[in-house]
């Protein structure tokens, strides 16, 4: 019923006695300050019929309709002022639910280029949105990595101390190293799809004020002979300055970004991140003491000159027998057997203290074919514990698979569909030196790395907060 309908019952019942249905909650999106055209002319309609309703005495005095818009007048403010505010798509919450001023990134961007072009940016997972903070503008941080197979932005704000919350994101699979191990040069077309990626990313980074950013390239661009150039290509072409790391780096940053989940009586872990031209295993021991930095406790590191890109094109990846993924499995073992560090944690691998923790691809979505999602949802997927049978049923389930089959799963895809068996070889590899009944999927990694060690470097944890915001 809306108010005019209530209004016109009012003047043939006793002053004061209409209700006010009241509305759903964002039901006028103008209202909530999120993006939208305003109200539509359906609904200025009916607005425009209430305030004339509401306009006509009643008892030829008009006192009970000034009382009624008094009361909704009321009602509506304490509506507004218990909502939650959200800025709009693409811009950073500041005081009063506007949207900040934009700068280019000092340290990230190169100076000369072009402002960013105006356009649409991907909404933000609504369980973020819930908990953004509107009334203060904080610090920003950014985070890129360009790996072998995937080009991936997190943009994020700090929040409680070691957590931050994420306000903008990409992710696009360009493979860099398609045909890298064959010719050891980075393809053209592979080279357009990643610089592509990384406008971008450029794009987004020019429309915020971002006080730090660390924007890294790994394999691909380690091993290439044409590495550098490509480099140099992406600061003409996007603006963006990439800092390619070595190995030990990519895999402190690794341990970084998923020191959440290493609970709190946690003897010993192996963490280990699946990438596409390199896999890097960390063994962190935490039986003794824990730092606020899980990376301290790194007792002995690898990283193996294989990833799913490299060893699928080596073997094979659309049409993958068992006894080819028998193989794949065998390289891998060869090159962990020739890992030094290994034994370790042998004191604490047959605790039930000890576990695994995987942070890549080829966990998260062995994590969805186990959860039988019907579309890959991080919120589940991050953090789920599999114990060894379901993990042994999964692997077992992808490689019954034919490449169709593998292509039509929601959670492999046309993208995955030739390289999942080549990430589960990997895996089975690492299981096999150190057997564990618990897996832990973290869907997180370098990007996060990055942003907590460069927040917690800037120091605003160690800053006064109140409700989420610096004072």
């Amino acid at each position: 019923m809306s108010c005019a309908c209530s209004v016109r019952k009012v003047r043939a019942a006793p002053e004061g006695s209409c209700k006010v249905k009241d509305r759903e909650p964002g039901a006028d999106a103008s209202d909530a300050g999120v993006s939208g055209d305003g109200p539509s002319r359906h609904s200025a309609g009916r607005s425009q019929k209430g305030r004339q309703a509401a306009a006509r005495p009643v008892n030829g005095h008009g006192q009970g309709d000034a009382a009624q818009h008094k009361t909704k007048t009321r009602k509506r403010r304490k509506r507004r002022r218990g909502r939650k505010v959200f800025a709009r798509d693409g811009a950073q919450p500041v005081a009063g639910g506007g949207q900040a001023e934009t700068a280019i990134p000092p340290a990230a961007l190169k100076p000369n280029m072009p402002p960013a072009k105006p356009g649409p940016a991907p909404r933000p997972d609504q369980a973020e949105l819930a908990h953004r903070v509107p009334t203060a503008e904080l610090p920003v941080f950014a985070a890129l990595d360009l790996g072998t197979n995937n080009c991936r932005l997190l943009v994020a704000v700090p929040g409680r101390p070691g957590q931050f919350r994420v306000i903008d994101a990409f992710s696009r699979i360009v493979r860099l190293g398609e045909g890298l191990s064959a010719s050891g040069r980075l393809g053209q077309p592979a080279m357009d799809r990643a610089v592509e990626a990384l406008k971008v990313c450029s794009d987004k980074l020019r429309n915020r004020k971002i006080r730090k950013a660390r924007l890294i390239a790994t394999e691909a661009c380690r091993t290439a002979a044409n590495g550098a150039e490509f480099i140099d290509r992406v600061e003409r072409e996007a603006g963006l300055k990439l800092e390619i790391i070595d190995r030990q780096t990519e895999a402190r940053l690794a341990v970084s970004g998923c020191g959440s989940l290493v609970e709190r009586d946690t003897d010993g872990v192996v963490l280990f991140d699946i990438g596409g031209g390199s896999s890097e295993i960390a063994l962190i021991d935490v039986s003794r003491h824990r730092s606020p930095r899980l990376a301290n406790h790194i007792v002995s590191w690898t990283s193996l000159p294989v990833g799913v890109v490299s060893l699928a094109e080596r073997f094979g990846g659309r049409t993958v027998t068992r006894e080819i993924f028998a193989a794949m499995v065998e390289d891998v073992a060869t090159r962990l057997r020739a890992f030094d560090g290994r034994d370790r944690l042998s004191h604490i691998v047959s605790s039930p203290k000890f576990h695994l923790l995987g942070t890549s691809g080829t966990v998260t979505t062995l994590a969805g074919v186990h959860l039988e999602l019907d579309r890959y949802d991080r919120r589940r997927v991050d953090g789920l514990w599999m114990d060894g049978s379901s993990v042994d049923r999964m692997v077992e389930k992808v490689l019954g698979w034919d490449f169709q089959q593998r292509v039509a799963n929601p959670c492999i895809g046309a993208d995955r569909a030739d390289l999942v068996l080549a990430g589960c070889a990997i895996l089975e590899a690492i299981r096999a030196v150190w057997p564990s009944e618990r897996l832990r999927v973290a869907d997180r990694g370098l990007r996060e790395g990055i942003l907590s060690e460069l927040m917690a470097d800037d120091g605003v944890w160690r800053r006064n907060w109140r409700n989420g915001q610096m004072r």
